[in-house]
């Protein structure tokens, strides 16, 4: 039986999926582990009187379980981990920290309208970080040749990265970060990203109120 998941809708386009990177970490994690599931687009400006009735903080992604609705992406992930645990996407303990701090020093950058106000390099740093890690570890992933949660969890939001901030900034991922650049290659490369992805115009239209602030 198909698992049922609520999901952001694209900016603009009623019929497709949208850009949030937490709904497609989820989508990410179901299409990994061959599970079927319905996608139910909501429209997060015009939320549908039923989904605040089963989501009444309004947040995407939800996803039903058990017969209850299951918010945040970490809850609904940890979840169908439990549940369906072959194959197996448990992130090591040990690198479970590992790029944590990068999509809210996103965040920060692509909103920053001074160009010295640290935003850009405390990206870097963060970035040079998870570079480090995966010179380490012999790859692909983070924890090795085998994709965990942590690896789903990171794809959408470097994905956002390259495409928001080449929108927005002509920015891109410095070359001197060979591994972390790898590593995204490797991760979007996926038949699972590729069927999970938002397309880049719907990504850009997601940010646009949040750089105009």
């Amino acid at each position: 039986m198909a698992l049922d998941i609520c999901v952001k809708v694209a900016v603009g386009a009623p019929d497709v999926l949208g850009d949030c990177p937490f709904s497609q970490r989820v989508l990410l994690t179901l299409e990994e582990k061959k599970l079927p599931y319905k996608i139910h687009l909501i429209n997060v400006s015009e939320k549908p009187k039923w989904f605040l009735e089963v989501s009444p903080e309004g947040k995407v992604p939800v996803m039903k379980l058990d017969g209850k609705w299951i918010a945040d992406s970490d809850v609904i992930v940890g979840i169908l981990e439990e549940k369906f645990p072959e194959p197996s996407l448990k992130t090591p303990p040990e690198f479970a920290s590992v790029g944590s701090k990068i999509f809210g020093a996103f965040v920060t950058f692509l909103k920053s309208k001074e160009s010295n106000d640290g935003s850009e390099k405390a990206l870097v740093d963060e970035l040079e970080a998870l570079d480090n890690h995966l010179k380490k570890h012999s790859g692909p992933f983070l924890a090795g040749e085998r994709v965990t949660a942590l690896d789903l969890s990171l794809a959408p939001k470097l994905y956002h990265i390259e495409v928001a901030l080449g929108h927005y900034k002509k920015w891109s991922i410095p070359e001197i970060l060979t591994n972390v650049r790898k590593y995204a290659e490797a991760l979007f490369a996926r038949e699972s990203f590729e069927k999970t992805k938002a397309k880049k115009e719907f990504v850009v239209a997601g940010w646009a109120s949040k750089v105009n602030e």
